[in-house]
């Protein structure tokens, strides 16, 4: 290698880097911001206006846009490519350093205007980067500060791989991509009104015209649902929820601590879990089944409250997947053990933790970090796909607060009563439809889960609890279309209800409710979940 190309806007490693390059004798061409960062660090840098014999015109619009640039990228080793770009003084570029514009950090700034969105457009570094990809056969091309120290060592090495190039010149077609998905999402979020305030901040759709997403694989599974299908675990590539840097914790970012690799279901029902468990302020203990919670516990720790959920139901908790919003400690840790378990996802745990849990080897350790609240960002997306198309809507963030909700009733729910109702509506959104939740002092007492008819998810909950639903509340996520769902929680035991609302029988339900002298509110929200 003779000649790189550097001109990037994430300055990371660069100046290293490009140390590492002029001490291995390759000529440095640069532009802009680059040059200035090299040139300050004692980087001898030939400025690529100066390379090519034109200057940087139009504010910086136009700079690599030059056959000396391209032709010394795409051309390829041939005796036939060789002898033009000489005819032509084309040097070869060898190395093509390139990151682009930082568009999507521009549009994700509050106020930021139509004028400033369109600026941050990176072209020249597109183009270089989409022209050494196509000729890795010759050049390398990088796109990830992460990727320099590899770089830099193959150099050192002897080289850069044919098998290298190939990696990169995927990463740096991954890349361009993404980047050309995000600038089509954000031009087909905002409306005609943008292109005459330009130097306002447009308003935007929360459902754009065009949807482009990019997934990255972090690592096939064994299977799928299924033995016979074949699954992988992909995370959104342009997601801030799928990097490190994300304050949320998500099961993408997750580190796996110990135990075998997570399964297509295990994944499925931590997310579950993980959603579920971050409802809560005060220590919460989650168990799941089959992505529906089986038991729900807070209490004053955590392993009180996993003793609570786990016996809620524990013939389901038998081979479940466990959630707890605090550091698991060597109790909890005592406790975990005692059932067969197939993960637990926590942001942390202890030293003494970790050396108890593993003597249970098939016991997946999960360790999500960020901050354990519940998450409130409007705008973000839950995919589902169909046959052919895909269903895409707001993630279900909303919750209202149970102080604030009508009472329909005659009685009004006393305080615990009002507590525990809080407690089950935070449950019940997060279990399948028709969902019917029975609760009493901070724990689930039976949960009622996907079933066709409400009536249904009722008498599965007598069937799981018996007598242990009396004296108990129950949260149902949508509303009840008939009386015969509050006449059979009655019979149950049931002495308040929270629900909805909105049924054209209101009236009617509200009147069972006042016959059996049950308490009833009515939140306004529904919380399906199918």
């Amino acid at each position: 290698m003779k000649r790189a190309l550097i001109s990037v806007s994430d300055k990371r490693g660069v100046v290293e880097l490009a140390r590492t390059l002029v001490e291995l004798g390759l000529e440095i061409l640069s532009t802009g911001g680059t040059a200035t960062a090299l040139t300050a660090a004692g980087i001898p840098v030939t400025q690529v206006a100066a390379y090519t014999g034109a200057p940087e015109i139009l504010d910086g619009r136009v700079k690599t846009l030059h056959p000396k640039v391209h032709g010394g990228i795409l051309g390829r080793g041939t005796e036939a490519h060789r002898r033009e770009m000489d005819a032509h003084a084309i040097p070869a570029i060898d190395l093509v350093v390139v990151n682009l514009y930082p568009f999507e950090a521009t549009v994700a700034r509050a106020g930021t205007t139509f004028d400033d969105a369109i600026e941050n457009i990176d072209i020249g570094g597109p183009a270089m980067l989409r022209s050494a990809a196509k000729n890795h056969e010759r050049v390398a091309v990088v796109v990830d500060p992460d990727d320099y120290g590899a770089i830099a060592e193959a150099l050192r090495g002897g080289g850069i791989s044919a098998a290298q190039r190939l990696r990169l010149a995927r990463k740096a077609f991954a890349h361009t991509a993404g980047y050309d998905t995000a600038i089509a999402a954000y031009l087909s979020a905002v409306d005609d009104a943008a292109a005459d305030a330009r130097d306002a901040a447009p308003a935007r759709r929360e459902l754009p015209d065009t949807l482009g997403f990019q997934w990255r694989r972090l690592y096939e599974l064994r299977y799928g649902e299924n033995p016979h299908q074949r699954a992988a675990f992909y995370a959104d590539a342009r997601s801030p929820l799928a990097t490190p840097a994300s304050d949320r914790p998500t099961i993408a970012t997750a580190e796996v601590l110990g135990g075998k690799q997570l399964s297509y279901n295990n994944i499925l029902d931590l997310d579950a879990a993980l959603g579920l468990v971050l409802e809560f302020d005060e220590p919460a203990a989650v168990v799941v089944k089959h992505n529906n919670p089986c038991g729900v516990a807070i209490d004053a720790t955590c392993a009180a409250a996993y003793v609570r959920a786990r016996e809620a139901d524990a013939t389901s908790a038998f081979g479940g997947i466990v959630a707890v919003n605090r550091e698991v400690d060597a109790e909890l840790a005592r406790l975990l053990v005692e059932t067969f378990l197939e993960c637990v996802v926590a942001p942390g745990y202890s030293a003494e933790a970790r050396e108890t849990l593993a003597g249970k080897k098939n016991l997946r350790l999960v360790r999500a970090s960020g901050a354990w609240k519940a998450p409130t960002d409007a705008v973000a997306w839950s995919i589902r796909t169909i046959a052919g198309g895909a269903l895409v809507q707001t993630v279900d963030h909303g919750m209202v607060d149970l102080a604030a909700a009508r009472v329909a009733t005659k009685r009004a729910p006393d305080d615990g009563e009002r507590r525990d109702l809080a407690f089950a509506w935070r449950v019940a959104k997060h279990v399948k439809s028709n969902a019917i939740v029975f609760a009493r002092d901070g724990v689930s007492v039976a949960i009622g889960a996907g079933q066709m008819s409400r009536v249904d998810s009722v008498r599965i909950c007598e069937r799981k609890a018996g007598d242990k639903l009396r004296g108990a509340v129950v949260a149902s996520d949508a509303f009840f279309p008939f009386r015969d769902g509050v006449d059979v929680l009655a019979s149950a035991g049931a002495v308040a209800v929270v629900q909805p609302g909105g049924s054209v029988r209101d009236e009617e339900v509200i009147a069972a409710a006042d016959e059996h002298r049950l308490a009833m509110l009515f939140t306004g929200m529904r919380h399906f979940r199918h």
